[in-house]
């Protein structure tokens, strides 16, 4: 058995999980509302306060979708009672982000700035302190496109190893090279 399929997902109070007929599982929360689609093949029951996610039999298909989808309703119920955030941080001379509403603004380098639309389930704001490089903050109640949003901004101008200068997530390690050794 897969050891995180098994485990049940704990319902804390004021959260209603649902499922439909069709495999939906609808979870709704104090912060918002998400869904998922879950393969026919796997089924979720709601039992007094937890959810359960039970597979029809031990072919690697199914073991692998077991423990997927009770992860995913997992981050489905975090995400409508904590939420999820990202920080970003800008590390190279001249480097710039602000933002008006959704739209971030980031000067990276280039001869343009660039002008980013980040999708309106998401809050972003920027942060310019004096003696540190600018940062970006991403919250959302999706995990996913949380996840994926982030990674498009950090994909603008990725971490380069000799410098160190790009967009990096707060705390990310960023292996560095040694540059051109001197001539004779």
């Amino acid at each position: 058995m897969s050891r995180i399929g098994k485990k049940p997902v704990t319902i804390p109070a004021g959260v209603t999980v649902s499922v439909s007929a069709t495999n939906v599982v609808t979870v709704k929360g104090p912060k918002g509302e998400l869904t998922e689609t879950v393969d026919r093949d796997i089924k979720v029951e709601v039992k007094d306060g937890h959810v359960e996610v039970t597979r029809p039999t031990d072919q690697i298909r199914h073991r692998a979708m077991h423990g997927l989808y009770r992860s995913l309703i997992s981050n489905l119920v975090k995400g409508v009672t904590e939420g999820y955030k990202k920080n970003l941080e800008l590390v190279g001379v001249g480097y710039k982000a602000s933002n008006t509403g959704n739209l971030l603004d980031l000067s990276l380098g280039f001869s343009h700035n660039i002008i980013f639309e980040v999708p309106k389930e998401l809050k972003v704001a920027t942060a310019q302190e004096k003696g540190q490089n600018p940062q970006i903050s991403l919250e959302g109640i999706d995990k996913q496109l949380l996840g994926q949003v982030a990674a498009k901004i950090r994909g603008l101008r990725k971490p380069e190893p000799y410098k160190g200068k790009g967009v990096k997530y707060v705390g990310e390690y960023i292996r560095r090279k040694a540059g051109k050794a001197a001539g004779k």
